[in-house]
């Protein structure tokens, strides 16, 4: 009974890092890494320090949302995603809060202090800012989700910041390549919120959680989704042309491979069909960073 009951909340605590959602940090640091290859500037530990940082800030945001949205209302027993842990009573309330923490603690804050010594100030700046935004994210009322700020909050630091970031932990310095190129895979991380929100869209009504989907309507939102995805693909095909790494105009296989899930949110699947394009959404940016990377180095 306990070797079961172990196994059992081992799951809960994978299930709650949402690891379908992961590729969002994953597919950015592949792409600066690549660039920064590609320059000569490759350095293993900024690299991993990049990594683990992004993944951490991205875990410990994630169980700070299952504890938040728990206690606000947002997440309830009859919600139409994934289940959530603190809402259905798998992992209590005080357990989820010091879980994120101690990523912070653990994971995320060496990260940083190790990038700061080894690439400058901007990084103590950069980490401490993506911790607080970690709970600030759904952490009241007036947090960046409830105000419908998260696809915008996806865009910008699952994106440019993430991959001109990983560039400049390697390079030790910021340049606009990175930045440019991560406007691509940001697009598609603001599609993944997009597609959780117009999945929600009802609780979040309820609840008080003006998402966009609230905000501006459901044709809104299923719009907001083919707009970033035919976006993302724009800019990598685009960047492929400016910097001449035809190669890079591969990511077009990861726009392909959300064709389906384009036709269908257009045609109006909702409620829990929706889960199958969040998941297809995060494989089609961990396979964007891949295939960016790839190119780049070709």
């Amino acid at each position: 009974m306990s070797a079961n009951f172990q196994s059992s909340q081992f799951h809960n605590w994978i299930a709650a890092t949402r690891p379908k959602t992961l590729s969002a940090s994953v597919g950015p640091v592949a792409m600066g890494t690549a660039i920064a290859n590609g320059d000569g500037v490759l350095h293993a530990g900024g690299a991993c320090a990049a990594l683990l940082g992004a993944l951490g800030v991205q875990v410990a945001c994630n169980f700070a949302n299952d504890y938040f949205d728990a206690r606000q209302g947002a997440d309830t027993r009859d919600r139409l995603g994934p289940v959530r842990a603190v809402a259905a009573g798998l992992i209590s309330a005080n357990a989820m809060l010091s879980a994120a923490i101690g990523v912070i603690v653990i994971i995320v804050a060496p990260c940083v202090v190790y990038l700061t010594l080894r690439a400058g100030w901007t990084f103590a700046v950069l980490g401490s800012l993506s911790i607080a935004l970690a709970f600030a994210y759904t952490g009241s009322r007036w947090s960046l989700a409830y105000l419908g700020l998260g696809d915008l909050f996806a865009l910008l630091f699952f994106g440019p910041v993430a991959v001109a970031g990983t560039y400049a932990a390697q390079a030790t310095v910021w340049t606009w390549t990175p930045a440019i190129a991560g406007l691509g895979i940001g697009l598609l991380a603001s599609a993944l919120i997009s597609v959780n929100n117009l999945r929600d869209e009802s609780t979040d009504r309820l609840a008080g959680k003006r998402t966009c989907a609230v905000r501006f309507g459901l044709v809104f939102a299923r719009a907001e989704y083919a707009v970033c995805v035919v976006g993302a693909m724009i800019v990598g095909v685009a960047m492929a042309w400016w910097t001449s790494h035809w190669y890079c105009a591969s990511i077009g296989l990861a726009g392909c491979m959300l064709i389906p899930s384009v036709k269908r949110i257009l045609g109006g699947t909702d409620g829990r069909a929706l889960n199958r394009e969040l998941a297809a959404t995060g494989r089609a940016i961990l396979a964007y960073g891949v295939f960016f990377a790839i190119g780049w180095s070709l």
